[in-house]
């Protein structure tokens, strides 16, 4: 290894060094234990095979530098009585964070069975990576934790978020270098210019640079310094270096740079806040560079394995059946000198606990991590104040999204002095027609102003930057610790944070299992310009998919909602922002589009999920004992429009046919009550699709979803699903429907082709309905505009 940098003059006593590195000391050795040892966890006998797990599994690389950076936090927070959160970004490093977890205390306060003590060691031990325990990751069953271990891109991200409007907060942030190779990292150096000093808490990012990944040396770690150096002041950053091997000297420089870097962050912050410093600070990154499996085995079975890529998981592999492993681990273990570090009864000494702060300010213990227990519920306007009148159904026509935005704003305004609520997205708020925001607050930015800029603010509370992953990120960080937000954007490129969802989904469904864990707000996506107006950006903007993905995860947690019209949107809005511990997925269009219910008709709308709409079939004109003949079912806003349209076509061409019309708002409503707890029953289904009738399904994405909802009901047979199947271009709003097969003339169609005896009795206009489509055609081919019956039509039923 390089040299230590050793400060000028000592930052540490003797004595605060030597309690500094018993504290290290007796983390890794926790660690160590996690991934081994089930028994004889203080070494009180010679190591047996016995004593050992059957199943090794664990990453030791990581853990000796996350524990070095643990330790040091403690001393900063308890010298300066700091509130502070750490998000620790490389992969698998939960030996490290439960080990100092369980030396803080945090851990057998949350866990009592864990006591802190020779039998809590060894429960530690054993249920760490084994059947019944606990993740090799640091995961939300972790006290202090809000990022899950592994999830790798998305720490900066997640500490620039929690760090927003927590204006007393500290957030350090470990990153891997591993980690720092992914694409969402990079673009997670620019949260900088986002971050106001005088609003908002600090991050401190430390780079952990130890080498290598799980079989290769890592891209930072091997630029050469005053490249990577260039590299972090471009970012915005100015480098410290913490650099070596030897461990004492390590602490002396650690405790310098963490000072320096504190220090500095003070004074920014203080200038700021005196209205000293208008210009950006350049924020401190500590860059540490150590080993990997720092204080390992150094040589395994003749090949190097201390600061190598050998290190990244179990070390030493056979310890049960190889006396030689069994040997070298029970070396290492006895390296730490664990007798200096427990008493006998396994409680660790003072010396061990010296350097740790108390009650809340530990790491495992700030209510930041905890983010329920500061949550506040969130000032919704009443509804009344934004819904759009419908004296007549189908004939005025509002933007929902824009009278949505109204609502947000109303938010907005209602949390300006408790600054809770943020709404971020990627350079869309105003295209996606939520403008009215900016009334009431402004883009958060902290670069350079341009007379020519518009609704700019430091102090701004919506984000926007051309990134979909630092919009996610910034969002849940911001709602594990404790606030609520809203994320506006396109519908096709939703998808960008497929993964991010996933793991963000997977926290909520375990942090619901553990009773300490308190409800956080809702992830809430607002998914517009969506795929049936996409016709102007063309095929690459059409994508209606992200609900497939998000209906694919755990149903206690996920929600879709397709509202059909502005005032069903507040509606859905309101209860999305209200919920607690889901992913709220709204997808709603931002075009001008017809108002089909009141304000009342659509809370009861939502309330239901899905329900007749019997001022828009025949069902009752026609006086059928039997039910319907046919149901015409529809989910979402443009589905909705084409359903209506087609009724009215077949109440004036078929007045002796009963159609049923059914609008479907919460997706969930579809599934099997036992599978989802929105389900409906069989009963509740049938009733309301019927058992046995055909039912035509107009739906807002891939048919193929509605299938797979439906296939155990007893009407999936007579079930035919139109929506969109990957035909698209730039051309007209009806084309899209037409070249997807959902427009109101291929319903009509679908109804005469499935009602038994229709076809023959209603052929003319089957072939009126087909003769329709092909005049389209010719028409928006030469005018390029939609029919004129289709472009003002309007509800007359």
């Amino acid at each position: 290894m390089p040299d230590v940098r050793i400060p000028a003059s000592p930052v540490l006593t003797d004595t605060e060094a030597a309690a500094l590195d018993a504290h290290w000391r007796a983390a890794n050795y926790l660690a160590v234990g996690q991934i081994y040892l089930m028994a004889n966890p203080l070494l009180t006998e010679p190591l047996r095979p016995e004593h050992i797990k059957p199943r090794l599994l664990g990453h030791w690389g990581t853990s000796p530098g996350l524990n070095l950076v643990h330790t040091h936090l403690n001393r900063a927070i308890r010298d300066r009585d700091l509130d502070a959160l750490c998000v620790w970004g490389p992969g698998h490093g939960g030996p490290a964070v439960l080990a100092n977890s369980w030396l803080e205390g945090t851990y057998s306060e949350t866990y009592p069975d864990i006591t802190r003590d020779a039998d809590g060691m060894a429960r530690l031990f054993k249920q760490f990576s084994f059947p019944g325990g606990v993740p090799s990751h640091v995961a939300p069953e972790v006290p202090g934790s809000i990022h899950e271990g592994g999830e790798l891109g998305y720490s900066l991200t997640h500490a620039y978020g929690a760090a927003l409007d927590n204006p007393r907060l500290l957030v350090a942030c470990v990153i891997g270098d591993g980690e720092a190779e992914t694409g969402p990292l990079a673009a997670s150096w620019h949260s900088n210019k986002f971050l106001d000093p005088v609003r908002d808490g600090a991050v401190l990012p430390i780079l952990h640079l130890n080498g290598y990944k799980i079989g290769n040396p890592t891209v930072l770690s091997r630029l050469p310094e005053d490249e990577l150096d260039d590299l972090l002041r471009g970012y915005g950053h100015e480098p410290l270096h913490v650099t070596g091997d030897e461990p004492l000297a390590v602490h002396q420089a650690m405790a310098a740079a963490l000072d320096t870097a504190l220090d500095r962050i003070d004074t920014f912050q203080r200038q700021a806040r005196e209205g000293r410093s208008p210009e950006r600070p350049r924020w401190p990154v500590l860059v540490l560079r150590t080993p990997k499996g720092w204080t390992g085995p150094a040589v395994v079975d003749g090949l190097p394995v201390e600061n190598t890529w050998r290190s990244h998981q179990v070390p030493l592999t056979q310890v049960r059946d190889n006396p030689e492993h069994l040997r070298q681990l029970e070396q290492w273990l006895r390296s730490y000198r664990p007798e200096e570090l427990f008493d006998p009864t396994g409680r660790p000494t003072a010396q061990v606990l010296s350097c740790l702060p108390e009650g809340e300010h530990r790491l495992g213990a700030t209510p930041h991590a905890n983010g329920g227990l500061l949550l506040r519920d969130l000032p919704i306007p009443p509804l009344e104040e934004h819904a759009v009148p419908v004296d007549k159904r189908g004939n005025a026509l509002h933007e929902p999204t824009r009278v949505l935005g109204g609502l947000l704003a109303g938010i907005m305004r209602d949390t300006a002095r408790r600054r809770d609520f943020r709404v971020v997205g990627p350079d869309e708020t105003a295209s996606n027609r939520l403008d009215a925001l900016y009334e009431v607050t402004a883009k958060a930015w902290q670069g350079e102003y341009l007379d020519t800029d518009e609704n700019l603010a430091r102090d701004g509370r919506v984000m926007e930057v051309l990134s979909e992953h630092l919009c996610q990120g910034w969002l849940e960080g911001y709602l594990l610790t404790g606030r609520h937000g809203l994320f506006s954007s396109y519908e096709a490129f939703a998808h960008i944070v497929d993964s991010m969802v996933n793991q963000h989904i997977k926290w909520l469904r375990t942090a619901r299992r553990l009773p300490w864990r308190r409800p956080i707000a809702s992830l809430n996506y607002l998914l517009t310009s969506h795929v049936w107006r996409q016709d102007h950006n063309g095929f690459s903007h059409q994508d209606p998919g992200f609900v497939d993905h998000v209906l694919n995860k755990s149903p206690e947690v996920v929600r879709v909602y397709l509202p059909p019209d502005a005032n069903t949107l507040l509606a859905t809005a309101d209860h999305a922002l209200r919920s607690r511990d889901l992913v709220n997925v709204i997808v709603a269009g931002k075009q001008p589009s017809f108002d089909w219910l009141t304000l009342d008709e659509a809370r009861a709308h939502c309330a239901r999920g899905a329900g007749v709409w019997q001022w828009a079939g025949t069902e009752e004109a026609v006086d059928g004992d039997d039910g319907p003949d046919v149901v015409l079912a529809c989910a979402g806003d443009v589905p909705t429009l084409e359903v209506l349209a087609a009724a009215e076509l077949l109440r004036h061409h078929l007045p002796e046919l009963a159609v049923r019309v059914v609008n479907v708002v919460d997706m969930a409503r579809l599934m099997p009550h036992g599978e989802h707890p929105h389900g409906m029953t069989d009963f509740e289904y049938d009733a309301l699709f019927t058992p046995d009738k055909p039912v035509v399904f107009a739906y807002h994405g891939y048919p193929w979803l509605i299938h797979r909802l439906i296939y155990r009901r007893a009407g999936h047979a007579q079930t035919h699903v139109r929506g969109y199947k990957e035909e698209g271009t730039t051309t007209t709003p009806f084309d899209m429907v037409v070249r997807n097969d959902l427009d109101r003339y291929r319903l009509v169609m679908d109804v005469i082709d499935r009602v038994p005896g229709l076809g023959v009795r209603a052929v003319a206009l089957r072939q009126a309905m087909a003769d329709v489509r092909t005049r389209h055609h010719a028409w928006i081919r030469e005018h390029g505009t939609d029919l004129p019956e289709v472009a003002d039509w309007t509800w007359t039923g």
